[in-house]
């Protein structure tokens, strides 16, 4: 059974078309990439655990539900900053780690510089943050790192992913589950996905 979700809603594919056009100015980028963020981590935490509550309303009670899971955002430095603010929109009481890992130029492999994961994990659900999942390789990494540090449910939420990216994450991690808003044709051979949106960090910060 395949653990990859592509969203289908109307408001993703709209929002996704003008992210991707090389008019959108990195402002206007920023809010697609938080719009489009919170769209999806909707779509990923659909199965969480939740208890049931009574709430008392001005007209009388009401049963509810409540979360019991623990969430924690895990960004990958630095395009996955972008993301965070429209999940945590939706979940304001989910903790924020950063994990820095830049591909390396010349091998395309995952090079860690930053990581400051306290000791032991004070959630249960960690949701990785990356625009792109291109090669595969910063989220491979990311993924064995929270699996060493003691978390047991993983996914992986993204803008764009390349089909080559994807198979590499499902053989590594079979049981990580895959939100994307789109798959694309191929890599090519500077490891950008096409047709993509170019590089997601530069857009952002207006670095290109």
């Amino acid at each position: 059974m395949s653990l990859v979700h592509v969203s289908k809603h109307p408001l993703v594919a709209h929002k996704l078309a003008k992210l991707r056009s090389v008019e959108t100015e990195p402002k206007r980028f920023r809010e697609l990439v938080r719009e489009l963020s919170a769209l999806l981590a909707y779509e990923a935490t659909a199965d969480l655990a939740t208890r049931p509550v009574t709430v008392q309303t001005p007209m009388g009670v009401a049963q509810g539900a409540e979360l019991v899971e623990k969430i924690g955002l895990v960004p990958i430095l630095r395009a996955g900053l972008g993301m965070v603010e429209g999940v945590w929109e939706l979940m304001p009481s989910a903790e924020v780690w950063h994990l820095g890992i830049y591909r390396d130029e010349k091998t395309l492999k995952p090079v860690q510089y930053y990581n400051k994961l306290p000791t032991e994990p004070r959630v249960s659900v960690c949701l990785i943050l990356d625009p792109m999942l291109a090669t595969g390789g910063s989220a491979i990494a990311a993924v064995d790192i929270l699996k060493q540090w003691g978390v047991k449910r993983i996914k992986f939420v993204g803008l764009i992913g390349s089909p080559e990216g994807i198979q590499r994450l499902e053989i590594h991690h079979p049981d990580v589950a895959i939100y994307l808003a789109a798959i694309d044709e191929r890599l090519n051979n500077q490891g950008y996905i096409v047709p993509g949106l170019g590089d997601a960090g530069d857009r952002q910060f207006g670095t290109g």
